[in-house]
């Protein structure tokens, strides 16, 4: 039972999620979270005004399971199994942080700063909450998909518009992190 309670080292993670990956493949399923959001719009009967959400939602069923299993996984992990000790954070990074006003998880997985009840009590970081997500979800309809349908399962079926994504997604991730983040806080 510890071995539950453990971080998993990368090898065996990745072993796993490949095993699923090969499982979608041969039943002719794709993963993605994002998709579900286009499942949910098309349950509500969003479809008979946009025909983009015009679509068989009950052949997408099993992949809302994947998000309500993701979900509870997470609030599992979170409240009976979550050890923070176990957390080794780079002290440059906890230094760059610290340089941009955000302070460091001390025993917790997230900072404060930017994850604590307190942030609805500061209209900047209300708006950046507001445009951050408007930006994710515009830029997951525009790539066709999140990182993880394209990185998990666009890369291991081989798809070079799954490539162009991830690269796509490091650029933007570095450029957030080393400048934008910076002008931000």
């Amino acid at each position: 039972m510890d071995i539950l309670f453990q971080t998993w080292p990368w090898y065996v993670s990745g072993f796993l999620i490949g095993i699923v990956m090969l499982s979608l493949i041969y039943f002719g399923k794709s993963f993605g979270m994002s998709s579900n959001l286009s499942t949910l719009c098309s349950m509500t009967g969003l479809g008979k005004k946009v025909s983009f959400f015009n679509f068989d939602w009950k052949a997408q069923r099993w992949n809302l399971l994947v998000v309500l299993g993701a979900m509870l996984g997470g609030f599992v992990a979170v409240h009976f199994m979550s050890d923070a000790s176990n957390v080794d954070i780079n002290p440059k990074t906890i230094a760059q942080l610290t340089q941009l006003g955000i302070d460091a998880p001390n025993g917790k997985l997230l900072p404060n700063t930017l994850f604590a009840n307190d942030i609805f009590q500061s209209p900047k970081k209300i708006l950046i909450l507001i445009f951050g997500g408007v930006l994710i979800g515009f830029g997951t309809r525009y790539a066709s998909g999140c990182t993880s349908g394209h990185a998990i399962y666009g890369l291991s079926s081989l798809q070079i518009p799954s490539l162009k994504a991830v690269i796509g997604f490091f650029i933007g991730g570095l450029i957030m992190a080393h400048f934008i983040l910076p002008l931000i806080f």
